[in-house]
């Protein structure tokens, strides 16, 4: 049991745990009919999201509250695509990144990596008045450092175009292409409604950079011990 203990991903099993709890709880799950539904239910679901989400035009008001709501976002999820993609990725790409750092030093990083992707997104949009909220800016963080970690780890990844077929690709190609995407949607958005594509540019930067900086000395030489599906989104 302690063995098994010692292997298991602790902390990325914690998180997928709270982000999914959390999502059951909320309204946007539909699923406690406390919410009411309806217009009552929507009303529920923005005053859920005004509170503990980010508001960019908020940010920058002298409040020390607004200044938080980075760290309450990122557990925060719209619907169920949204959540599911989100913990997708982070339960194949995480597992090997907390165990080459550390479940303190993980934790540490992950909350990092969030906070720094939605306040990059607020400071490039802080007129916006569209609350932003999920955990996609740390899981791009743990991108970050499982590319620079495991650049030969080959992943089964389901791509639109090749007809969703479960393919194995190396880890490499499969998150620069993701970065890609996310770089060139990130160039379309403004700041409206949708995805932040930019909070998930800058989280996979800080976390490729913080691997480089902490790991550059003792890199891994061989492939990590990574397996399930990944999603190209």
């Amino acid at each position: 049991m302690i063995r098994l203990m010692r292997k298991l991903p602790v902390l990325t099993c914690l998180l997928i745990g709270s982000c999914a709890l959390l999502f059951l709880l909320s309204p946007q799950a539909g699923l406690l009919p406390g919410y009411g539904d309806g217009p009552a239910l929507r009303a529920a679901q923005q005053a859920y999201f005004a509170r503990w989400g980010v508001l960019p035009r908020e940010m920058w008001s002298g409040s020390a509250r607004p200044l938080l709501t980075p760290l309450t976002a990122l557990f925060l999820h719209a619907n169920w695509p949204h959540l599911l993609g989100n913990l997708l990725f982070l339960y194949v790409f995480g597992g090997p990144v907390e165990r080459r750092m550390g479940a303190a030093r993980f934790a540490l990083f992950y909350l990092a990596a969030g906070y720094v992707s939605l306040l990059s997104y607020a400071l490039a949009y802080p007129a916006s008045g569209q609350t932003v909220i999920g955990a996609s800016g740390a899981v791009s963080g743990v991108l970050g450092g499982f590319l620079y970690l495991f650049p030969r780890a080959r992943v089964t990844s389901l791509f639109p175009f090749l007809l969703y077929l479960p393919l194995r690709f190396p880890a490499w190609l499969v998150l620069v292409f993701w970065l890609a995407v996310q770089w060139a949607a990130a160039g379309e958005e403004g700041g409206g409604p949708g995805v932040a594509y930019l909070a998930h540019v800058a989280g996979f930067t800080l976390g490729f950079l913080y691997a480089w900086r902490r790991f550059r000395t003792a890199r891994l030489g061989g492939p990590a011990p990574a397996s399930g599906t990944s999603q190209a989104t």
